[in-house]
């Protein structure tokens, strides 16, 4: 009976069945931190190796490999950007556009060491810190390649959609500006002679369990290998959470910093809905305060909004969220902190993005290997290393790979390759 084959070699039996993981071949441990990182479960992981790559291994040995590689790119992720220890590969030359966007997920961590069930790490679910690193090209434009906002942000049902609320029912909707729905991302695009939104080149993802502090440390060596901080133009995106605006001031100050449209456009809806009882008045509204903001008009909706404000009154201290003066209060206190982060026509103008839809589908990328009420994590060894894995093969620069086939260190043993017979050094 012939031995199966593992990474292109035939070895013995008892390696593909129930080995430990430190007798793992380097090409099998490739197969499997990817099959863990693309699958839902370990067990799929299990499943997949099986079937598709001629490989029984334990999901213990699965989660073994998955912890210590997880473990080896986090410490080079740490790693001083200015030596060939860093995770990211420096290019030869810095990027056109450096684009840095961020944001916060999900995941269900337990307490590690406790036997067999689920032992919940305080309340269970903590938040994953996430930031995607976009090397792009842009165009440069005179005017405001897109005064009118896309199609999508004047659909009732759509924007309901953004802001998580029920739809509005519309009599008559307005007719729909110029552009469309993008149908692989969501995001907005413009129907004329081109695209004016950056286009993105390569992506690199940066994702961790630590505080935001030290995340903010995790993006600032990543985008110094990847020579962000020479790039001909720079972009910041972000939602309007502070610890976001802090890892801009701390670390990308000179980078432009956009508030992420579709937050405020959430905001307004709301709020639109709040001042009117027709909902017919209330999408008019909507529109009127979302067009003014996609114009760079954002003083003039403020002083709208406080009108209205006037009128309803202060919300007292224990007002509750659903009330109306709370809604347009905290609307008002939405803008006004984030007015300087909002000129939308300067930014489409130097070709910078104005969403992070970027950001959007690689939150939702992670989200699909970490989050799900059936998943728990150990805390914090074991959601790191999911995160740093998953990570690395989210990303463009083909990282994961690298690091598996020239790992520093290598804890797994390698197989000796097998001397020729005389017969065989003969033929060759």
């Amino acid at each position: 009976m012939t031995a199966p084959a593992v990474a292109g070699l035939f070895f013995p039996l008892r390696e593909t069945l129930g080995f430990d993981a430190r007798e793992l071949t380097p090409g099998l441990v490739e197969r499997i931190a990817f099959a863990a990182s693309d699958t839902r479960s370990f067990r799929r992981a299990k499943l997949v190796l099986e079937k598709v790559g001629d490989a029984v291994v334990s999901t213990n040995t699965i989660e073994r490999v998955v912890g210590d590689v997880g473990h080896e790119l986090a410490a080079r992720r740490d790693a001083d950007p200015k030596t060939a220890e860093a995770l990211a590969r420096r290019p030869e030359s810095p990027p056109e556009l450096a684009v840095v966007e961020c944001d916060g997920g999900r995941i269900r961590t337990r307490e590690p060491d406790q036997g067999p069930g689920v032992h919940l790490s305080g309340e269970g679910w903590r938040e994953t810190k996430n930031a995607c690193l976009i090397r792009g090209t842009r165009q440069t434009f005179d005017e405001d390649p897109q005064p009118e906002p896309p199609r999508c942000f004047c659909d009732p049902q759509h924007v309901a959609q953004i802001a998580e609320t029920e739809a509005l029912s519309v009599a008559s909707p307005p007719a729909a500006s110029e552009g469309g729905l993008s149908e692989q991302s969501g995001e907005a695009v413009i129907a004329v002679d081109g695209d004016w939104r950056p286009k993105r080149l390569v992506r690199t993802v940066v994702s961790s369990m630590q505080c935001s502090r030290e995340f903010g440390r995790q993006m600032a060596r990543e985008a110094k290998r990847r020579r962000f901080f020479e790039a001909s133009a720079q972009a910041f995106l972000g939602d309007g959470l502070p610890w976001n605006w802090t890892l801009w001031k701390d670390h990308f100050p000179d980078f432009t910093a956009i508030l992420d449209f579709i937050h405020p456009l959430s905001y307004l809806f709301l709020a639109a809905k709040a001042v009117h009882a027709l909902a017919h008045d209330a999408w008019s509204q909507y529109l009127a305060w979302m067009r003014g903001c996609w114009q760079g008009e954002v003083g003039q909706v403020i002083e709208e909004l406080q009108v209205w404000q006037t009128k309803l009154g202060l919300p007292p201290p224990d007002t509750p969220d659903t009330d109306p003066r709370k809604i347009v209060a905290t609307t008002i206190g939405y803008l006004e902190h984030n007015r300087q982060r909002m000129n939308y026509p300067e930014y489409r103008r130097q070709g910078l993005p104005v969403t992070t839809a970027w950001m959007e589908s690689l939150v939702k990328e992670i989200n699909y290997r970490v989050k799900g009420t059936e998943m728990f994590w150990n805390d914090p060894q074991g959601a790191e290393a999911i995160l740093q894995v998953r990570a690395a093969a989210l990303s463009d620069d083909e990282r994961l790979s690298r690091h598996l086939r020239h790992r520093p260190g290598q804890p797994f043993l390698r197989r000796p390759k097998r001397c020729l017979t005389p017969r065989e050094s003969r033929e060759s």
